[in-house]
C-alpha cells in the first residue's frame, strides 16, 4: 500500500489488477419518461444496459452501444455524456471507471421491439425513475440519480458528486 497526496491509500502490489475496467451504461427512456431497467441472469438486483468496454480498442461509446444491442435488440445512435464515475479499488480488484450515457427517448414501436439477450438478461421493466431507483443495484442506483439531478454531465467518486468538481 501506498499513501497519495490526498492521504487516500492506494492498493499496490500483485494483488491489485494493473488495468483499469472501463463500462459504459445507457439510459433509455419511453415517452412517458420511465426508465428502461434489466434484471441480468448472473448477478444480483437490477441494472442498465451496458457493460464493460473490450480490449480491442473499442471505446465506451462503442461499448454502451454493442451492450444495449446485445442485451436488449435495441439500436442507439445518439446520446450525451451524463456521468464520469470512478469506483475505488478493493482487495482483489483495480478502480473502475464507469461511463454514463443518456440516450433519450425512443419510440414506443422501437421499444416494442426489446428482445433480451436470455442469458444475460431475465427481464426488463420501464419505470418512472422514482421506482427505478428502489430496485436498481446500489452503486448503479447512485450514478443514475447524480445523472438525473445534474444539469449536464457530472463527475462522481463511487457514484457521488464531488465538491469542488465541476464540468
Amino acid at each position: 500500500m501506498s499513501e497519495a497526496t490526498d492521504g487516500a491509500v492506494i492498493p499496490t502490489g500483485p494483488e491489485v489488477p494493473r488495468s483499469i475496467p472501463v463500462s459504459a451504461g445507457a439510459l433509455i427512456f419511453d415517452g412517458r419518461g420511465r426508465l428502461l431497467v434489466l434484471n441480468p441472469t448472473y448477478k444480483k438486483g437490477w441494472t442498465i444496459p451496458g457493460g464493460v468496454m473490450e480490449p480491442n480498442g473499442e471505446t465506451p461509446w462503442q461499448a454502451c452501444r454493442r451492450e444495449v444491442f446485445e442485451e436488449c435488440g435495441l439500436h442507439v445512435d445518439t446520446a450525451r455524456l451524463a456521468a464520469v464515475d470512478t469506483r475505488p479499488a478493493r482487495p482483489g480488484r483495480s478502480a473502475q471507471l464507469r461511463l454514463l450515457f443518456d440516450c433519450g427517448v425512443l419510440d414506443d414501436a422501437v421499444l416494442a421491439g426489446i428482445r433480451l439477450c436470455e442469458t444475460e438478461i431475465s427481464e426488463y421493466r420501464l419505470l418512472a425513475p422514482a421506482e427505478a431507483l428502489q430496485i436498481l443495484r446500489p452503486a448503479v442506483g447512485r450514478r443514475v440519480h447524480a445523472a438525473l439531478a445534474a444539469p449536464g454531465c457530472c463527475y462522481l467518486e463511487d457514484g457521488l458528486p464531488v465538491p469542488g468538481v465541476t464540468i
